[in-house]
This record gives structure tokens, sequence and C-alpha cells, in this order.
């Protein structure tokens, strides 16, 4: 049907189909999805077609604000794709026979009706009895009950009442809407809207990475020298160009921000010292303090111990930051004992007061948005271990597509986090039941097992953790963990040991308590 022709009769047919399939199962699991459906439709049946924008979808549905990015923030192509995925999944089982079918074409954010040919369904051929009368307010059924008479006057009655019936149809009553999540939820939706500051310190021109993330050209920053550094890797991240630069020397930034609360981020790498770098030194080489608005953030910080090595990617959170009265976040770097300060990065977002904002990893190469739209970064803060990833959907999760891949091996993670208590949940998928090939390994080699241990900083979280065993309505499991605390470096350091085979993890899920 075109935009243009939609007319009353269809528009009733039309919004009887989006009540069933926000009704059905796979949309009642799926609210923002829900949600979002019933604003595309909506908008539809009010005329409103030419108004169905990717900006207005991203304000209206996901609260995204008036500066909202369409480039740097995927989150409605992203969604408008899962939309259409639980749409031909939808139809192509619970909803097969229905007469009316919605879709999202290609390409555009318009729904489309189409009929599918399938017959109205029969109705049951009336008996001698007469049938009940229904209520006096359904909008259908306007029948006037009998008592006796002959087979002839009730055939009759019968197709009196059909045509009373198709002259005085009227729509059914519009069900209510279910509100789109993204209004009423907590700010973990997506990336939180609000200003984000991404700054890559030294370097003369901006940098998108592997997340999507755009970080602009070193800016407002006073003394200091910009320095590069011909590192070939990087541990724990994918964007190894990403500490390539740096600003080194007695330095600060004055960043200016809007009122509210932020969490800030500072990016490091020892590039220069450390024991793989022509023998210039280790621990203890560069020390230096960090302060913002005048309060220390890092004192006697060295980045070469606090992350456990040279060449190797840190991060230090912190919480609830808010610009100084002249609206602007004051950033001190100074060497100490003689040394140069230094930062490869900084990343300011919109915070939650008391708290940092959740962290969501998943083994993969690019970011996903979950069936709650929860949005999950690509493979970040990992040491070790192979991605793999896999076409066959996995069984006993309403969102296969977040377990299609995974990382394997003797792997760890060291996700950092702010002083507190958080809960863990891994995310597991067992791709290789009992023995089996390791994901890379070819037919004929050797049947490994997948059985292993994880820590987090030294205590055992799980001890040979059979996952297959595991395993047992579907091909995934989760696990959860509570009061679980960061180590003296900020970190949740994970550890994924293999006892027989390898270790493998799908995502992993810090939450503040």
């Amino acid at each position: 049907m075109p935009v243009q022709n939609l007319d009353r009769v269809d528009v009733d047919a039309a919004r009887e189909e989006l009540q069933a399939v926000l009704q059905a199962k796979a949309f009642r699991q799926a609210p923002t999805l829900a949600g979002l459906l019933s604003y595309l439709c909506e908008k539809r049946f009010a005329g409103e077609a030419s108004q169905i924008k990717e900006y207005s979808i991203g304000v209206d549905v996901f609260r995204r604000g008036p500066d909202f990015d369409q480039e740097a923030d995927s989150i409605v192509r992203v969604e408008i794709n899962r939309l259409r995925k639980r749409l031909s999944d939808y139809y192509a089982q619970e909803g097969a026979s229905h007469r009316i079918r919605i879709g999202i074409p290609v390409g555009q954010y318009v729904p489309d009706f189409q009929k599918t040919g399938v017959p109205d369904p029969v109705q049951p051929e009336e008996t001698a009895a007469p049938p009940a009368a229904p209520a006096a307010h359904s909008p259908r059924f306007r029948q006037a009950a009998f008592a006796g008479g002959s087979a002839v006057l009730l055939l009759g009655a019968a197709l009196a009442v059909l045509l009373f019936m198709r002259s005085h149809r009227q729509p059914p009553p519009a069900a209510p809407l279910p509100t789109p999540q993204a209004a009423v939820a907590e700010p973990t939706i997506g990336l939180p809207p609000g200003d984000e500051v991404r700054i890559l310190a030294g370097s003369p021109r901006s940098y998108v990475d592997h997340a999507g993330k755009l970080w602009n050209a070193d800016t407002w920053f006073s003394g200091g020298t910009a320095v590069k550094s011909d590192a070939r890797h990087i541990d724990r991240t994918q964007d190894p160009s990403f500490y390539r630069s740096s600003r080194q020397g007695q330095f600060h930034y004055d960043i200016p921000l809007k009122p509210g609360v932020y969490e800030l981020h500072l990016h490091f790498a020892e590039t220069v010292y450390g024991p793989d770098n022509s023998g210039l030194g280790g621990e203890g080489s560069r020390l230096f303090s960090v302060r913002a608005n005048g309060k220390a953030l890092l004192t006697r910080f060295d980045i070469l111990a606090d992350a456990g090595g040279g060449d190797t990617a840190d991060d230090r959170v912190f919480p609830d930051l808010s610009p100084a009265r002249d609206g602007r976040l004051h950033l001190e770097f100074a060497g100490e004992d003689g040394k140069d300060a230094a930062v490869s990065a900084i990343e300011i977002l919109p915070g939650v007061r008391g708290r940092i904002r959740p962290v969501r990893i998943l083994a993969r190469q690019t970011p996903y948005y979950s069936n709650e739209s929860q949005w999950w970064s690509p493979d970040n803060d990992f040491q070790g271990g192979q991605i793999a990833s896999y076409a066959d959907p996995v069984s006993g999760t309403d969102d296969p597509d977040l377990y299609e891949t995974e990382r394997w091996g003797n792997f760890s993670y060291a996700i950092p986090v702010a002083p507190g208590s958080y809960t863990v949940r891994l995310y597991f998928a067992v791709r290789h039941r009992g023995w089996n090939q390791p994901p890379s390994a070819e037919a004929a080699g050797s049947p490994v097992g997948h059985v292993f241990s994880i820590f987090c900083n030294g205590r055992a979280l799980l001890e040979n953790f059979d996952l297959p065993r595991e395993a047992r309505e579907g091909d995934t499991v989760v696990r959860t963990f509570q009061g679980i605390l960061p180590n003296a470096q900020g970190k949740l350091l994970l550890s994924f040991v293999p006892v027989r085979g390898y270790a493998t993890i799908t995502g992993i899920e810090v939450l503040p308590e």
C-alpha cells in the first residue's frame, strides 16, 4: 500500500495488525523495539510519514538531544535493522497466517502494510440453537436474539444481520501503545545522551576508533610537548595507533563544559620506558600527579606499574566531576622528581551521580545494541586469546545476535572502574559441546575440551567450569557475581585460565552496586 493511500478501512486493519504484533511474545520481550514500531506506525496513521526521519526517531524515541549527531551515533540505523529482523522472524513463525504484514523496507524508515492473500478465517456454521448475543458494546456484532422460528426465518435473519454488520462496521478501540523504554529507563540505553568530549592528546588530527567514536585533535591545552611514538603493538586495545601520540611535560587542560555531572576517563600507555623499550628503565622512571579543579585524582602515578607493563593501554575512571564556576574542567598534569607527566587521551562523558556508568563489552570488532537497546562496546581491555565468529544462531536466548562471537584461548581483561562494589555478569555460548575442535582447528586436529577457571583479582569466581555441561536448557549460560571490588590499580582483572582445552567468553557486564 502506498503511504499516500492508506484509507480508513486500511488504517483500521493496519491498527489491528499492529496491536497483534505488539502483544506477541517476541515484542513483549523487546519493549524498545515495540516502542519503536508503535512510533513509526502511529506517525504513518496520522499522515506524518514525511516526518519519519533518522533525526526525529533519535530525538523522539531514543531521547537524544537536539544536537543528535546521526553520523557519530548509529542507534537509529542499528535498531531499525533489528526491528526488520524481528518482524521477519515473527511473520515466519507466529504471524505466518496473518492477512496483513508490517515491514520496514530496506533503506527506509516508513513502515508498509502488505496484504498476504491469506483468506479471512471461516466462521462456523450456525446450528439450530440460537447463538448467545454478544455484549451490546461490541463494535462488530450487533445481533438480536431469536427464539424459535423456522429454518427459513433463521436464514433470513442471519443474512439481515450480516448485511447490517457490514454496513455499520466500526473501528475497534485502540489499545494503549507502550511507552518507548528510552523515555523511562535509567541512562543505560545506548550511549547516554549529552555532551561528550574526546581529545587525542598530542595529535594534530582527529581519529575515529574501532567503536565509531570520534576523538578530536589536541585542544584546550597549555604547556607540554606533543610526542609521537613508533610503538607497533599496544596491549589491551584494538586501537594501537590511538596511543602513539601523547602530551608530555608539565601541562594543563581547561575544557569548557555545560553544568552537570560527568565521568572522566584518562587514557595512558608507557611507550618510552620499560624493558621492551631499548632498556630505558621500568617502574619508577616516570612519576606524576593529576588534579581536577584543584582536587587530586592521581598522586605519584606510574603508568608502567599501573598497566602492568610497557606498551599497554591503561584507563583510569573518575566519576562525579563537574565544571568549575568558570564553566571549565581544569586538569593539571604535574611531573614529580624531575619527571614528565604524560597522557594519551582525555574522555569526558555524561555521568551518573555517585557511580560510574555500566560497562558492557562484547568479544567482537564492532559495537552492538542489544534487544533492550543497551550499548555494548566492541572488545577492549583484553590481553591474549583470539576472536571467533559464527553464522549459526544459538538457542536459549531472545537475543541470539549478542552471542555470535567469542574470545577463546588463555586470556584476561583489565576493566577500569572507580572505587566501589560491583556486580559482574559473564555471558557464554556453547559452540563446541563435549569434545570438539577449537574454533580455528582443522577437522583432522586433536579433540579438545572446554573446561576452564575464572579469577577476578586473584579470587576464584568459577573453578573447573565445564561450559557444555552447564548449558542445560539451551546454548547460552549467564553467571552473575556480586560484591566484586577493584584492585589497587582500579581494575577488575578477569583471568580466563584453561583447564582442558580453551576458555571462552562472549560478553562481560559490570554494574555498579
